[in-house]
């Protein structure tokens, strides 16, 4: 199958885990939540996390779909990150994937009660993976709670606040977003690598590989932040002119060899495996990425 070809039945086949993951508590009292979770989580985007997970699975030996429940984990955090950085407390965004975002829709309680469920139905999710070794269990659930709290994604959303009213360093920055934008990411392709029935050696290396791609993806998103367009991008642009980017501490050009030398150091990180082409060209073309 052609890479399109997978990204697209990988797109699909979350798109519809993730519908039917909810159509379980349709009947629920409580559906103006589940609305208003499902108003996010629904809407689109690339999928670039729960593609990870299941590819890393299918290259280690395993059925791709075996991954599904944490690559669905993955992106309900992923999707309750969004709801809350758009909180007025947080960024005050009122667009997201070309459309009002969740507060602007159910108001701000109700925005944040979405993006508390989505984080703690997420281990329900991931409760309910087929491992074959069932004690990767443990070993998947404490990656995925590091990745994603205080000491991944949460903290490093935390350090990216702190850090507003001055200039900061090369180090803090790469400290900032190897934990903010690049927790997930590398929680998706080491649990993915998990499902699939990975050594340590490959888990190692899919996590660098994640490392890395985290580091290239973040990058490209603030140049286009610079660069690219409202129609383009879905939301609001120009808006991290003065917060602490890659583009405010080195420029343009400097990004451009940054974005470049991470993902070549990324695709370094797939030599453990036989077959990389797919992540390969995947860490390609979101170094060319417009959106």
């Amino acid at each position: 199958m052609s890479f399109k070809g997978s990204m697209e039945t990988y797109r699909l086949f979350i798109e519809e885990y993730l519908e039917n993951f909810y159509s379980r508590f349709h009947a629920e009292p409580q559906k103006p939540l589940y609305d208003s979770i499902q108003y996010s989580l629904l809407a689109g985007g690339k999928r670039l996390r729960p593609i990870l997970c299941m590819e890393f699975c299918r290259i280690c030996g395993q059925d791709w779909k075996a991954a599904a429940p944490f690559a669905a984990a993955i992106e309900m955090i992923h999707t309750y990150s969004l709801i809350h950085d758009d909180l007025p407390s947080m960024d005050n965004d009122d667009f997201r994937r070309g459309r009002p975002t969740n507060h602007k829709v159910y108001g701000e309680a109700m925005a944040i009660l979405a993006g508390d469920a989505l984080l703690t139905d997420a281990f329900l999710s991931a409760s309910e993976a087929k491992l074959t070794c069932p004690e990767d269990m443990s070993r998947a659930i404490a990656l995925l709670s590091t990745c994603a709290g205080s000491s991944g994604m949460v903290g490093g959303q935390v350090l990216d606040i702190m850090s507003e009213e001055r200039q900061i360093s090369e180090e803090e920055i790469l400290n900032i977003q190897s934990r903010k934008t690049g927790g997930l990411i590398r929680a998706a392709c080491g649990l993915g690598a998990i499902a699939g029935g990975a050594s340590p050696e490959q888990v190692d290396a899919a996590c660098r590989f994640a490392d890395n791609l985290g580091l290239a993806f973040q990058i490209r998103d603030d140049m286009l932040d610079v660069i690219g367009t409202q129609e383009e991008m879905g939301k609001g642009v120009g808006t991290d002119e003065t917060k602490n980017t890659f583009v405010r501490l080195y420029g343009l050009p400097k990004c451009e060899e940054l974005v470049q030398k991470y993902t070549a150091d990324a695709i370094q990180a797939l030599d453990l495996f036989e077959d990389r082409t797919f992540l390969t060209e995947l860490a390609e073309n979101l170094t060319n990425r417009r959106v």
